[in-house]
């Protein structure tokens, strides 16, 4: 990829993993289908207050997340040993799951009060895509910022801006700062985006998400633009 491919990668990324957390967290009684940390959190909350009708879905959130990692890496891997379009089967997977948690939950709308099997299933789905997402962006995108896991970008940009402001700024400070920095206001902008969307169309708001992964998929096929 161009340097130019990578920006645009990295944002169209991070702008849907804050989507679609969102929408999970919204729609899902408050389900994180992207942060570890967070379903730590409700896993305990959960865990403490059986009383809530959520509980099994928030303690299925995590293996779902890692059976996402999991087939993304070994799809991966297939893919590398005979030399096949291993990011195109990544982006392919994670466009499946998440096109399977926007059928499930338009079939369970609306949402009551109870987790349906319908929900479940579209809670756990979304949460296996978004597992299969950190994994293609740890395996194949590590030149890219993280698209998912916005405190590590964060912390890069403040070390960053702390060094230049005592002039101790390098070469490569002022390329790292935006490499973490589109990503880090995509993800925000696709938060804010995904919160009206569901509450204008519901879960057929994942089309948008699910539209960029297909994109992503064709512009692996398409020639780099010259100067890009």
């Amino acid at each position: 990829m161009t340097s130019g491919r990578n920006r645009w990668t990295s944002v169209g990324l991070g702008f849907l993993a804050g989507y679609v957390d969102t929408l999970g967290f919204i729609a899902l009684f408050g389900l994180f289908t992207a942060h570890v940390t967070g379903n730590f959190v409700l896993i305990a909350v959960a865990l403490a207050d059986a009383s809530q009708a959520s509980v099994l879905l928030k303690f299925l959130a995590f293996p779902a997340f890692v059976a996402g990692i999991a087939a993304a890496r070994l799809l991966i891997a297939a893919a590398q040993r005979s030399n096949g379009p291993a990011l195109k089967l990544a982006l392919g997977l994670q466009a499946s799951l998440l096109f399977g948690f926007m059928l499930c939950g338009y079939l369970a709308e609306p949402i009551g009060s109870t987790v349906t099997p319908l929900a479940m299933a579209a809670g756990l789905l979304g949460t296996a895509g978004m597992g299969a997402h950190s994994a293609t962006s740890r395996l194949l995108l590590g030149h890219l910022a993280p698209t998912s896991m916005m405190t590590g970008n964060v912390t890069q940009l403040v070390i960053d801006s702390v060094d230049v402001l005592r002039g101790a700024a390098d070469a490569g400070t002022a390329e790292r700062c935006g490499k973490f920095f589109w990503p880090l206001c995509a993800f925000a902008l696709g938060c804010i985006v995904a919160a009206f969307a569901y509450q204008a169309v519901g879960f057929l708001a994942l089309i948008l998400p699910i539209a960029i992964l297909l994109q992503e998929l064709v512009k692996q096929d398409a020639p780099a633009p010259a100067g890009a």
